[in-house]
């Protein structure tokens, strides 16, 4: 059995060959048709609002904007991780004009969240994706329910997609909870400003040329759209994989691709993942462009199978089953199916 040592080198050597590929080149023309076209996309929606009117038609820009808007999250995602620019500056405001001018979400608070989840992926105690106040994912968070919590807990898998959908409205209060909150927070102001207005300006257009039943309506059906893309994109990559607890210490090679799993690429997939559908690529190699990931994942999937590392690549189809499965297990209170053997070996 290779040592977490002999792990570490082998990823050493792993980063090495990705980079001396050139895989971690910077796409800009890739990234410029996407940024321009889907904020184009998203202008087009809005003056197709301004035309319908008062109209139930409405519910239909509404939830083609819900997917816009995730879209322009995969794409604040990438700036956010550096992909797209070589300068560290404009990643940052790139990926904090488009979440808060764009989306009305706070850079500062994604940043907090998704920093921790990638250091830890599925580990309890650190990871804040695994330590969900609405879904249970692990046995330990399930025995802590009670009441109501426990019956919807037990029911959660079948819940799930109605979950999803408020996953939006959640994303838009933790951003200006946290922004409102945090001390000594950087561009704390021009965070709330950018979410201000933009709040601002979309309240005016919904009830200027609707009726108030209406716009609030369209709001549920946007923000319901968006939820659900946005949040399934990341639920189906760590749900269902092996949780880790506080007192185990994997190596970093082990801990992303153990703990990650990937979608299998084809066009709705694409549409649909953001290039999330590559997750242990993008777990080992962050800064590595979404269009380079494949030619990544030919790599990783190679040293991979000669490490005897688990590598996990599933259908959307496959992994929806997987979580929902998962899900319900957890909620039913039932021993854990998905625990890792080297949580076992490593936890003392």
């Amino acid at each position: 059995m290779m040592k977490s040592q002999q792990f570490a080198e082998a990823y050493r050597r792993l980063s090495a060959e990705i980079h001396d590929a050139g895989l971690a080149r910077r796409r800009y023309l890739y990234f410029a048709t996407r940024i321009i076209g889907w904020i184009l996309a998203l202008a087009a929606l809005l003056v197709a609002v301004g035309a319908l009117g008062n109209s139930w038609l409405q519910l239909i820009p509404a939830g083609l904007i819900g997917l816009v808007m995730a879209q322009l999250g995969f794409l604040s995602h990438d700036a956010a991780h550096r992909t797209i620019f070589a300068s560290r500056t404009w990643n940052e405001w790139v990926s904090r004009c488009i979440s808060g001018l764009l989306m009305g979400l706070s850079y500062n608070w994604w940043m907090a969240k998704h920093n921790s989840h990638h250091a830890n992926p599925n580990k309890e105690g650190v990871d804040p994706d695994v330590e969900s106040t609405v879904l249970v994912l692990t046995p330990d968070a399930n025995a802590r329910r009670k009441g109501l919590a426990a019956w919807i807990s037990r029911l959660q898998g079948w819940f799930f997609i109605p979950l999803l959908s408020l996953e939006g409205l959640n994303l838009h209060v933790a951003s200006v909870r946290m922004l409102l909150s945090t001390p000594r927070l950087k561009h704390r102001f021009i965070e709330l400003l950018m979410i201000a207005v933009r709040h601002s300006a979309y309240a005016v257009l919904l009830w200027t040329v609707m009726t108030p039943g209406k716009a609030v309506a369209f709001l549920g059906v946007q923000i319901g759209v968006f939820g659900i893309m946005l949040g399934g994109a990341f639920a189906l990559n760590h749900i269902g994989r092996p949780t880790v607890p506080t007192d185990v210490h994997l190596d970093f090679l082990r801990r992303q691709v153990v703990m990650s799993r990937n979608i299998t690429d084809g066009p709705l997939v694409r549409f649909l993942m953001g290039g999330l559908q590559y997750q242990i690529e993008h777990h080992l190699f962050p800064v590595v462009p979404r269009p380079n990931l494949p030619e990544v994942q030919e790599i990783v999937r190679r040293r991979c199978a000669e490490l005897g590392i688990e590598y996990t690549e599933r259908t959307l189809a496959q992994a929806f089953i997987h979580v929902v499965s998962y899900l319900n297990q957890v909620g039913s209170k039932y021993t854990d199916p998905y625990a890792c053997p080297l949580v076992r070996r490593y936890r003392g």
